[in-house]
């Protein structure tokens, strides 16, 4: 959670009041459109503290008190934001400031929950919301019969570990056991979040979504369709070769030679990153590259270290360090008293200085990263907290996911080298299998990160009726991943619920954009820092020029369309995924090579 405001806020219609019977340029309404957002930003400011402290605590200390308390938090901004959306429609059609009409443009389209005009309605649609986090947070899977519980994290490691199918189908089913009673409630959750949308004038809340990147809905999905096609190419042969060491490893029998991977085979619960099975698809006969994990346990580098290592890479940019309340008051590890969601987040709970992380840490390569992507909500928070409240975002939600990734993407031989992780930096002969790693990570993600609101959109139109649910998933899975359910699945299951992002109802597009965009940073600051050697063999680790350029855009928050945002980092205002294959480029040449022989494709 970056901050409830941005999955709460809701905004205005025309049609949620009568628009002001005037010819755009009175004075006098001009001046009380400026007076409005003015009083608007102070009280929304104010409730969104209140609601993200609930939360806080809610997320720290599951019990059926904290969730009603966020409840009615939530329900607290649902509502008033509501009453705002209705007197601001009374200035539609004004020739207003341009910060102005940006902020009531925000108002009506930058965030993805809006309350439905009925109070029990909005009751109803805060407490669904509350309810379906902690059913997740508090998830278990009880193999017999609830002796013995296992939590997310155990059959995290599970998956990540083992190779035994029978082991791993077991872990892959059960966690699959907390969502079918959330599947109800979804139905629900999805006609009343739609109501609260049309009351804003869009069709279902998957519009909503879409119309909050400065651009048409519809433009939106086929910019996302560009993007995809830039990098399918090379997701498809990173398939390829996926399954072809797979089927050789466990056969034939359990992952076909030229059909779709089991879900359960690829080292993630989602299989969303296949970095965990690695060892099972790395090149043979080529120098063996370094293996973070086992450096930093063989270091006994602590869960607060991790976190230190992050804050350093900031501060050699030139960024602040972290207050002394971040060390106070963030959860590193999972506590043994409470229940507790933990799904790496950064909160920013009073917008300017209480930053802090929720993170149950272990010590391996993906915390380490993840540790870097959640700072780089944090530094951002801050970089932008100079600007009013409807201002204080990431240039769209994508920049707010992307940046701590850039940040991470930096984190190279060189770089571990430089810092006393690795004795010295290992000669170019160990890129291809630091490269198969990070593809196995980035690169496998892709479609993963496509096809989440896909789904979404697709229930909040209709397109998607209650009854193909989980049908309309796993399709969604078998076009996009080329991934198949290790075992039938019917419409008495609910396999969105089992991603945290569903029930907790975050829009999921980000990631993907995040994943397009740290690339196109990434190259655009190691251009800046002067670097000219392969891109994947770059750290912009303590070049100021870099951090320059890259504080001056944070610091526009969400004050300018996103283009002009992107076009002070990197210098144009497209989005690019040639990046990506810029990054992967020797990658792609020995998969290339290695699939020469192979079926491709599913």
């Amino acid at each position: 959670m970056v901050c409830l405001s941005a999955l709460l806020l809701a905004g205005c219609a025309e049609e949620a009041g009568e628009p002001a019977e005037d010819d755009g340029t009175s004075p006098s309404l001009i001046e009380e459109a400026v007076a409005f957002v003015e009083r608007t930003e102070a009280e929304l400011e104010e409730i969104w503290i209140r609601a993200e402290r609930a939360s806080w605590v809610k997320e720290n200390f599951i019990t059926v008190d904290t969730s009603q308390i966020e409840a009615d938090s939530q329900e607290v901004v649902l509502a008033r934001t509501a009453d705002l959306a209705t007197e601001a429609a009374r200035f539609s059609g004004l020739e207003l400031p341009e910060d102005v009409a940006r902020k009531l443009q925000l108002l009506k389209t930058s965030l993805p929950l809006a309350a439905p005009r009925d109070a029990a309605a909005q009751r109803e649609l805060a407490g669904i919301g509350a309810q379906l986090s902690s059913m997740y947070g508090s998830g278990r899977y009880c193999p017999r019969g609830g002796a013995e519980c296992l939590t997310l994290d155990e059959l995290t490691r599970t998956m990540a570990s083992s190779r035994d199918p029978g082991e791993l189908l077991d872990a892959w089913k059960g966690w699959r056991t907390i969502s079918p009673p959330m599947r109800e409630m979804y139905r629900r959750f999805a006609q009343l979040g739609n109501e609260g949308a049309q009351v804003l004038g869009f069709d279902d809340l998957g519009v909503l979504w879409r119309s909050s990147y400065d651009m048409p809905p519809e433009a939106f999905r086929e910019e996302l369709e560009r993007l995809w096609e830039q990098v399918r190419p090379l997701y498809e042969a990173l398939h390829c070769h996926v399954r072809s060491r797979l089927s050789a490893f466990y056969g034939s029998n359990v992952v076909p030679a030229d059909g779709m991977i089991p879900a359960h085979l690829l080292g993630n619960m989602w299989a969303q990153s296949w970095d965990n099975i690695h060892d099972l698809v790395a090149p043979r006969q080529q120098e063996a590259g370094y293996d973070l994990t086992q450096l930093l346990q063989a270091r006994q580098v602590g869960a607060l270290e991790m976190v230190r290592f992050g804050e350093r890479f900031f501060t050699s940019l030139g960024f602040e360090p972290l207050p002394a309340t971040f060390w106070e008051r963030s959860l590193f590890t999972r506590p043994a008293d409470r229940e507790v969601v933990c799904h790496a987040s950064a909160w920013d709970l009073d917008m300017r200085e209480d930053l802090r992380i929720k993170m149950c840490i272990e010590i391996n390569a993906e915390d380490f990263r993840t540790i870097h992507h959640e700072l780089g909500h944090n530094f951002y928070q801050r970089a932008y907290r100079r600007q009013r409240p409807l201002f204080r975002g990431g240039a769209n939600d994508g920049f707010h996911e992307g940046i701590g990734d850039t940040i991470a993407l930096s984190i190279t031989p060189g770089y571990l080298a430089r810092i006393g992780l690795l004795a010295g930096e290992p000669g170019a002969a160990g890129d291809l299998d630091f490269l198969l790693r990070m593809a196995l990570d980035k690169v496998a993600f892709l479609p993963f990160g496509l096809l989440i609101d896909q789904w979404r959109w697709g229930v909040f139109s209709g397109e998607i009726p209650p009854e193909d649910y989980n049908g309309a998933w796993w399709r969604l899975r078998e076009k996009y991943q080329g991934i198949a359910a290790p075992l039938p699945r019917s419409e008495a299951d609910f396999d969105p619920g089992a991603k945290y992002h569903v029930p907790a109802n975050t829009p999921y597009t980000r990631y993907f954009l995040a994943h397009i965009l740290q690339f196109q940073f990434h190259r655009a600051l190691c251009d800046a820092a002067g670097y000219s050697g392969p891109l994947q063999r770059c750290s912009i680790y303590d070049s100021r020029e870099a951090g320059r350029r890259l504080a001056a855009m944070l610091e526009m928050g969400k004050s300018r369309p996103w283009p002009e945002a992107l076009a002070v980092l990197t210098g144009g205002e497209e989005m690019d995924a040639t990046a990506i294959l810029d990054y992967f480029a020797p990658l792609g040449a020995w998969l290339e090579e290695q699939n020469a022989n192979r079926s491709c494709g599913w």
